[in-house]
C-alpha cells in the first residue's frame, strides 16, 4: 500500500512538473514576444562660453546624485551669466558660482552656493585633463554648485573631490581659458582672471543631437 501510494504520488509530481513545464513555456515565448524596453537617451552638458562651447559627458555611474544636482541646476539657467572666477594654468579653471553674475560682488566670489549642500560621492576616476569635478571647502560634503575643470592630471585630488563627467568636445577651449591671463587674488594665489571669461549657458542635450 505504501509502495502504491508513493507511486501515485510521483504520478501526480509528473503531471504537475509537466504542467509546469509547460506554462514555463508559454511564458518564455510570451516574454520573448515582447520588445525590449527603450535604453534611456544619454545626456551631456554644453557649455557655452565666450571662448568657445565645451561638450561634457557624465559618469552617472559613480556620481548619480552629483549629476543630477548639476542637471537641475542647469536646467534651471542657474550657471547662465557666471564666469570662470579661479583659473591655475596647468591645473584648473573654476566656476559655477552664482556670486559671479554680479561684478559688485567680486570680493565675494568663491563663496557662492545655491543654498544648500550636497553629498560627497568620492570615487576611483582619476583627475586628468578635461574631468570636471565639485568644488568644495575643507567639509567633504560641502559641494553645492561651484565645479572646476581639470587642466592637466591632478591626483593629489583623486578620492577627495567628487569627479562627474570629462570634456569629450572642446579640449581647445578649455586649454585657451586656461591660458587667460591671470593676476593675484585676494589672498595673493595667481588666479584671478584679467579678463572675463564668462559662462553664458550650460545646457543639458541627448548625446546624440552632438555632432
Amino acid at each position: 500500500m505504501k509502495r502504491a501510494f508513493f507511486g501515485g504520488l510521483m504520478a501526480l509530481g509528473l503531471v504537475g512538473v509537466a504542467s509546469l513545464a509547460l506554462a514555463q513555456d508559454k511564458n518564455v515565448k510570451t516574454d520573448e514576444a515582447k520588445p525590449a524596453p527603450a535604453a534611456a537617451e544619454k545626456e551631456v552638458a554644453v557649455i557655452k562660453t565666450t571662448a568657445g562651447e565645451m561638450v561634457v559627458e557624465f559618469w552617472t555611474d559613480v556620481a548619480p546624485g552629483t549629476v543630477e544636482n548639476f542637471k537641475k541646476l542647469a536646467n534651471k539657467g542657474f550657471y547662465d551669466g557666471t564666469c570662470f572666477h579661479r583659473i591655475i594654468k596647468g591645473f584648473m579653471i573654476q566656476g559655477g558660482d552664482p556670486l559671479t553674475k554680479d561684478p559688485s560682488k567680486e570680493t565675494l566670489w568663491g563663496t557662492g552656493d545655491p543654498g544648500y549642500k550636497i553629498k560627497a560621492e568620492f570615487n576611483d576616476r582619476k583627475h586628468v585633463r578635461g574631468v570636471l569635478s565639485m568644488a568644495r571647502s575643507q567639509l567633504p560634503d560641502s559641494a553645492g554648485c561651484q565645479f572646476f575643470i581639470c587642466l592637466d592630471p591632478a591626483p593629489f585630488l583623486d578620492h577627495k573631490y567628487t569627479a562627474f563627467g570629462k570634456v569629450i568636445k572642446g579640449e581647445d577651449v578649455l586649454l585657451k581659458i586656461g591660458d587667460t591671463p591671470v593676476g593675484p587674488s585676494r589672498s595673493g594665489e595667481r588666479s584671478k582672471p584679467l579678463e572675463r571669461v564668462g559662462v553664458e549657458s550650460i545646457k543639458i542635450v541627448p548625446a546624440s543631437s552632438i555632432k
